[in-house]
């Protein structure tokens, strides 16, 4: 019998730690994972914006909008 997999529990777990955090649009967002909710609203730190793959721009802090993620992947 396999394993069940707990998102809460591994975003949990990865919380300081680099991660991808994928929009709808297409963008990446390359940071430090410090806090995300239940809306899947995310908070990055020393976060760079990719854009078709070519860094684009740079911010100490980014506040991403849970409704407009596809997908978090550790880096």
């Amino acid at each position: 019998m396999s394993e069940k997999f707990d998102p809460s529990a591994f975003l949990s777990k990865i919380i300081g730690q680099p991660v991808i955090v994928k929009l709808s649009s297409g963008l990446e967002f390359h940071g430090d994972l410090q806090s995300i909710d239940g809306f899947m609203n995310v908070v990055l730190e020393d976060t760079k914006e990719y854009n078709k793959g070519k860094l684009t721009k740079t911010y100490a802090d980014a506040f991403i909008r849970g409704n407009n993620v596809m997908y978090i992947s550790q880096a």
